[in-house]
């Protein structure tokens, strides 16, 4: 039977790349944080960031209990789940290179309130999308995330290593955007966008071969 062990390098790795894939695409929050960071200051579009990051946590936690429950059957079909979880992410790539985030910009309001209001605001926009739990399947899915015999010590650093990520993410953008702020438009965020959605369809159609390869081993 094909198996895979994972170690707790194994899973900070994986718990990593989730959080920058789960946060990168510039969806509704993304732009809001955009915004927020060339009208507002970088902070405030790192609040924005920190406020989806919780949410997304959140989201994250949820779909790793509720795939717990299936774990004998996660462990007897993880070849043929890390395939469909190649499949989603391919999906996901796909859609979020073609799809024109653009059309989820909205005038913002010229009070710039606290970090903390942006912060709540940002974690309430991101937890009305439940949709972000299938990209979370797909994601655990493919890093074999979930699995049984793995220590709840291993499980959290994980989850952890999802959040940092994450926020590594918002970070880093925030930072980016600030110092290109006076040459930053409309095409710079359509251009992004389609940067992950092509990085995600590489890494995808990569997963989807090696576990091929992989599973030949065996």
């Amino acid at each position: 039977m094909f198996q895979i062990e994972v170690t707790i390098v194994d899973l900070l790795i994986k718990g990593f790349i989730t959080g920058i894939v789960v946060s990168a695409p510039m969806g509704p929050v993304g732009i809001l944080c955009v915004q927020r960071t060339l009208n507002k200051g970088r902070w405030y579009g790192f609040a924005t960031g920190l406020g989806a990051s919780c949410s997304d946590i959140i989201y994250a936690l949820l779909t790793g209990y509720g795939m717990s429950f299936i774990f004998d059957f996660i462990n007897a079909n993880i070849l043929y789940l890390q395939l469909l979880g190649s499949v989603m992410l391919l999906a996901f790539g796909i859609y979020t290179y073609r799809s024109n985030p653009v059309q989820s910009i909205r005038p913002v309001s010229g009070n710039k309130g606290t970090y903390l209001h942006n912060l709540i605001t940002a974690f309430l926009v991101t937890l009305s999308n439940p949709l972000i739990i299938f990209l979370f399947i797909g994601l655990f899915a493919r890093f074999a995330f979930v699995l049984p015999g793995i220590p709840v010590g291993e499980q959290l650093a994980g989850y952890l290593a999802i959040f940092l990520g994450a926020l590594i993410w918002w970070f880093g953008i925030t930072y980016f955007i600030n110092k290109v702020r006076s040459r930053f438009n409309l095409k710079g965020i359509w251009l992004i966008n389609r940067i992950i959605g092509v990085v995600v369809i590489v890494a995808s159609a990569l997963g989807f071969v090696f576990t091929l390869l992989g599973a030949s081993l065996y």
